[in-house]
């Protein structure tokens, strides 16, 4: 057998990481939900080694918690986790929100209204809260600032899991409500008010705060 060279064992890790926290953003496992090793392995059809090495990365993110005699597990969010992730990124989205009313172009901004506008296609909760991130995905890609970027790159797979916490506590009116808010989100970028804007989106947030805090 030919021995699986270091780039090659990464590549495969890496695909594992990506198939492991698709399943998890579509819900398929659970906050909770154990990942055992042996059995992804049986499932995704490689050694335990990328496994191992998927679960890692995936840990690195957040989105996966390791205790040494229970193994691992997808991410449940604590209170404290749900209050530092809604604060850091009210502080992220803020400077991204002054930027983008300050700066951005309007390609910039018809990027960010399509956007918005996939949220029509949306069928299912999580297929919501994935046209949620991509939203804002645009928006900081907009804000045009490479370490700023960067840092909601650091937080966005949790907040994506903050989001799907948030959806799995109640789904109720849900779909339209993201949609209309949304487009109250684009409209408001688009009026260039910055007092407005950062009004609107922290809103947005408090929504779903609330819905996390208030049980």
């Amino acid at each position: 057998m030919t021995k699986m060279g270091p780039a090659r064992r990464r590549g495969l890790s890496s695909e594992v990481a990506d198939a492991l926290r698709e399943a998890i953003f579509d819900g398929r496992y659970a906050p909770g939900e154990s990942l055992r090793e042996v059995e992804l392995s049986e499932a995704l059809e490689v050694s335990r080694g990328p496994i191992r090495e998927a679960l890692q990365k995936l840990e690195r993110e957040g989105l996966v918690h390791t205790e040494w005699h229970r193994g691992a597990s997808v991410t449940t969010l604590s209170s404290e986790d749900v209050a530092e992730l809604n604060s850091l990124r009210g502080a992220l989205e803020i400077l991204a929100v002054r930027r983008v009313v300050g700066q951005a172009t309007d390609a910039d901004l018809t990027l960010i209204e399509k956007a918005a506008a996939a949220m029509d296609r949306a069928d299912t909760p999580h297929e919501m809260v994935r046209c949620d991130i991509a939203f804002h995905d645009a928006v900081y890609a907009a804000a045009n600032h490479s370490r700023l970027l960067q840092a909601w790159e650091s937080i966005r797979s949790q907040v994506h899991l903050f989001l799907i916490t948030r959806v799995n506590v109640s789904s109720d009116g849900y779909l339209e409500q993201i949609r209309e808010e949304h487009r109250d989100l684009v409209a408001a970028l688009r009026l260039g008010n910055v007092d407005g804007a950062l009004k609107l989106f922290a809103e947005h947030r408090k929504h779903a705060f609330d819905v996390l805090t208030s049980t």
